[in-house]
């Protein structure tokens, strides 16, 4: 075993990682506060997608940091962290090309989304995930692509409200491509043990 196997497996990096995921999961529901506000209590849950998936990815660690496994958690973490990771990454550099110049929170959310698709792929051989997790994240996943752009609760950024139905487009094929790699994870899975 490599020596970045060894880092990713301590549990001190696993507690760095727990602290850093859990702090930029309460700012991102600060970062949604305005449009959870203005949302139907109906849509609420499925309106803060990156905060959310870094919530399931911190319930991972926290398995991991007691020697356990927790599935569902996995497979949601690995599919929901890699879509949102890549979404707010691309979303974000279009707002530059759109929008010219952006604010240093931007660079900063390019920054932390990717780290988050970084996180669940490097984290992806430790899973213990089956068909059937699989099957339920992925009906949570384009359900919540349904709210996003059948009934409108889609993240706001603002001037790039043009490109809605190409960003919809978009965004129900990134999640058939983090499906599919989580079946890619399922049939490779080393079940590598966290010490």
């Amino acid at each position: 075993m490599n020596w970045f196997n060894i880092l990713l497996k301590d549990k001190r990096f696993l507690w760095l990682l727990l602290v850093v995921n859990f702090f930029g999961t309460i700012y991102g529901y600060y970062w949604y506060r305005f449009q959870l506000e203005d949302t139907p209590i109906h849509f609420k849950i499925f309106v803060p997608d990156s905060p959310t998936a870094s919530l399931f990815f911190c319930f991972v660690l926290l398995a991991f940091i007691l020697g356990r496994n927790l599935p569902i958690f996995e497979a949601l973490a690995v599919i929901t962290l890699i879509k949102y990771g890549i979404w707010a990454v691309i979303m974000n550099i279009l707002m530059f090309v759109v929008v010219g110049d952006q604010s240093w929170q931007a660079y900063m959310l390019i920054a932390s989304h990717g780290a988050m698709a970084v996180q669940a792929v490097l984290y992806s051989p430790y899973y213990r995930i089956k068909s059937w997790h699989i099957i339920v994240v992925a009906i949570w996943t384009l359900h919540n692509d349904v709210i996003d752009y059948i009934f409108m609760q889609y993240p706001k950024y603002p001037g790039l409200e043009q490109y809605l139905p190409q960003i919809a487009y978009f965004t129900f094929w990134l999640s058939i491509a983090c499906i599919l790699y989580a079946i890619y994870v399922k049939n490779k899975q080393q079940y590598l043990r966290i010490d």
